[in-house]
């Protein structure tokens, strides 16, 4: 699909501004010009090569994305020297000439259309327009001005590598291939975006991906319908059916490292321009819980780590609600000891369990959404400091009982224990249901949000995969699986429900 075509493409009835007439006699400077000559960063030129004014071209380029130093040095001066076209007396010879090599540039292309000569020239190349000839010659020549490769942000590593994705397209998938050299690794590019027309990559390994996978893939994004791709909603929106869950239903990472692991146990992956972000399909729950450190550590300690991550898990969820349902409703389910400290620790406050346990839970995701949105330093004081004093000062000033405090320290403690960050905030979601469910009927209103939470996890897929695998769903995968890693040798085959194509990782 071609640039026009897709500013062309209607959605709801949208008109678009571009014209819809083309010379009839190919491509035309003044064509490119009514596109691109209202934009003060539209630059041209007429140049004659090798000095000879018969010989004319039109020099085309946005500036800003394209490197000057590239344009005078590897075209320009070529394309101006008299030596280099001394034996040459026609346009369509010299056209012919510098797509051979006389232009010291690899990536050279001769366009006849205007929509693929408009693409590359917003893509970062120049252009020589030849309007005798109706065709153009673009040359890559992209600026080098991009953010360097960083340590990850989010996704911090403490023994895997240190390098994280950034907003630039070709480094991320150069990143990717440092990684992984399989020359049966795929890399389909598609233009997604009306306007943006930004590059998505479909990453798979022929012979080890399930085809199916990458189909469907394929073909939700071949269906994305936006004028601009700038976020990850954009994809996910397009990407994902079931979008009724709070639940995350694909891996994001920073990390090109967990993005290459992903890939090579069976799954098909995105690459977006724009975005530092690698994309894993299809995802269940236990992906969510597991780190590429587990791989760099003993099996014996993963395998605690992660017991200790689903222990935090039902922790993080149901710790407030368990206390709210004891103390209001089933008091005698408490040690006596700790029934009587809390009700002496209650005395003097004003407000009612289910208002203290609720407000301490908006207090703790104010702080919290304050430290995220402050610069890094003063975000770090904010919610530290913010959280010593509001709870030393209420505890102090007989507001709030230090056992809610501790109640819910203990609920955000463990709720940061969890990796990834969308599963996070659909747990502080939860944690928040469980609390009212727990207020309205206690321990039966917990037991019913968990069995209804529960449900709601078991009827989700991801690309026809069972979100709860391997929990539950088909196949001979065991719950095990998802908590206990084995020795590295004992883990001869890939999981099943990916269903890839070769399915030993090991001989």
């Amino acid at each position: 699909m071609g640039i026009f075509d897709m500013f062309r493409k209607k959605k709801n009835g949208g008109a678009h501004p571009l014209p819809e007439t083309r010379f009839p006699d190919g491509i035309s400077f003044e064509y490119v010009r009514q596109i691109l000559g209202r934009s003060d960063d539209f630059n041209s030129k007429l140049i004659f090569l090798g000095g000879d004014e018969r010989i004319k071209a039109y020099l085309c380029y946005i500036d800003g994305i394209v490197s000057g130093e590239s344009i005078a040095r590897d075209v320009l001066r070529p394309a101006t020297d008299p030596e280099r076209f001394r034996d040459i007396g026609t346009t369509s010879e010299a056209a012919e000439w510098i797509f051979h090599g006389t232009v010291f540039n690899a990536n050279v292309q001769k366009r006849d259309k205007a929509d693929e000569l408009i693409d590359d020239i917003l893509s970062g190349f120049c252009a020589l327009i030849f309007d005798d000839l109706g065709i153009a010659l673009t040359f890559e020549t992209k600026t080098d001005d991009k953010r360097s490769v960083e340590q990850p942000a989010m996704e911090k590593s403490v023994k895997g590598s240190k390098d994280s994705f950034n907003e630039t397209y070709r480094v991320n998938t150069s990143l990717l291939r440092r990684k992984l050299r399989d020359p049966a690794l795929r890399i389909e590019e598609q233009k997604v975006g009306r306007r943006s027309l930004s590059r998505v990559g479909i990453i798979y390994v022929d012979g080890l991906t399930d085809p199916e996978f990458v189909a469907e893939l394929r073909r939700r994004v071949e269906n994305i319908d936006v004028d601009a791709v700038l976020s990850s909603g954009n994809i996910e929106e397009y990407v994902l059916r079931q979008r009724k869950t709070l639940f995350p239903q694909m891996i994001m990472t920073e990390r090109p490292d967990k993005f290459a692991i992903g890939i090579m146990e069976g799954r098909a992956g995105l690459l977006v321009d724009g975005l530092p972000l690698g994309f894993l399909m299809p995802a269940n729950f236990s992906d969510f819980f597991r780190v590429p450190e587990d791989n760099s550590m003993h099996y014996i300690v993963a395998s605690m780590l992660t017991v200790l991550r689903y222990i935090a898990l039902l922790i993080s969820v149901f710790l407030p609600a368990a206390y709210i349902a004891v103390t209001m409703y089933q008091p005698q389910m408490m040690p006596t000891k700790l029934m009587l400290s809390i009700i002496e620790s209650r005395q003097t406050v004003p407000f009612s369990t289910a208002a203290e346990v609720l407000g301490m839970l908006i207090v703790f995701e104010l702080l919290q959404e304050a430290g995220l949105r402050l610069p890094q330093t003063v975000g770090d004081t904010v919610s530290i400091i913010g959280g010593l004093v509001v709870g030393q000062s209420a505890v102090e000033a007989k507001v709030i009982s230090p056992v809610v405090v501790i109640i819910v320290a203990m609920a955000g403690i463990t709720g940061f224990t969890v990796p990834n960050h969308d599963m996070a905030s659909a747990l502080r979601v939860c944690r928040i249901a469980a609390v009212l469910l727990a207020l309205v009927s206690g321990l039966y209103g917990m037991l019913f949000g968990s069995a209804l939470l529960m449900y709601h996890l078991c009827t989700l897929e991801s690309f026809g995969v069972a979100y709860m695998q391997p929990f539950a769903g088909e196949g001979d995968a065991h719950p095990w699986q998802a908590v206990i890693k084995p020795p590295l040798k004992a883990r001869k085959r890939r999981k099943e429900f990916l269903r890839p194509m070769d399915e030993r990782n090991q001989k």
